[in-house]
């Protein structure tokens, strides 16, 4: 059983930046693929990137691109998602996963965190 716990959230202005940590829990982080997702108020969770177990594949939404960095550090138990130049429609819950592969379909992780409050202000 894997528990995820996602943390760094708050509320930001615009152009602001932000570190979202998700630590997991258990002996075999490093044997899952994590990915990060978002849900804003009144919409579906979408993907927003994801990181293959050892760190070497790397995937995001268009949206993001260029702008969130999706890193690990296995021997800490830890992944990270970097957003730079946040903008309003950034805002959501970030939901930290944990799965086989680096997908970006929510059915492709097993294990959910509890999610994170994102919030930029304009």
């Amino acid at each position: 059983q894997v528990q995820l716990v996602e943390s760094g959230g708050g509320l930001v202005q615009a152009g602001s930046s932000l570190r979202l940590s998700c630590a997991p829990s258990g002996r075999f982080f490093s044997l899952y693929a994590m990915g990060w997702f978002r849900q804003a108020p009144g919409k579906e969770r979408e993907f927003v990137a994801a990181i293959s177990w050892s760190g070497g594949s790397t995937k995001y939404a268009d949206s993001v691109k260029g702008r969130f960095t999706i890193s690990r550090e296995n021997a800490k138990n830890t992944v990270y998602l970097r957003m730079n130049s946040l903008k309003p429609e950034d805002t959501a819950v970030y939901y930290c996963a944990a799965g086989d592969g680096a997908g970006t379909e929510e059915h492709q992780y097993d294990y959910w965190g509890q999610g994170t409050q994102v919030t930029v202000s304009s």
